[in-house]
């Protein structure tokens, strides 16, 4: 990420309840969890953690990952999240992830995908750094 990045002046962002980053994507759709989230949504679901892992989760290539995601989440009914207040990292810090931080990426990917883009509160540029080491974790 370059010293001074196209997003210094902050970018104004809020979620518009599409859902739509909860669906498969050119056929590629999987929501990554860290152990911290697993063992949310265990608590969420009122589970152990190896519950739950052992109910909704696979490994592949050594990353856990909700099972099951194959056109949409699991946990999406309708275009709302049924875990949203015990979502994954991966979806708390939507749109600001490392990949998506690329200003032709974002021109051409995210503000074409997700309607919070431009939309509420401007999030600052400190602010736009600590989702993206948070969604790192």
């Amino acid at each position: 990420m370059p010293k001074t990045p196209w997003w210094k002046d902050g970018i104004r962002f809020e979620c518009q309840g599409t859902g739509r980053c909860c669906v498969a994507r050119d056929g590629y759709g999987w929501v990554y969890l860290t152990l911290e989230d697993r063992r949310r949504l265990a608590r969420h679901f009122r589970l152990r953690t190896s519950d739950f892992t052992r109910r909704f989760c696979r490994q592949t290539d050594g990353h856990w990952h909700l099972d099951g995601f194959t056109t949409h989440c699991p946990f999406l009914e309708g275009t709302r999240c049924s875990v949203y207040a015990a979502r994954p990292a991966q979806c708390r810090t939507w749109p600001f992830w490392p990949e998506n931080m690329n200003a032709r990426v974002w021109d051409r990917e995210v503000v074409n995908w997700c309607a919070g883009v431009g939309k509420g509160r401007r999030w600052s540029a400190d602010e736009i750094r600590v989702e993206l080491r948070r969604g790192d974790a």
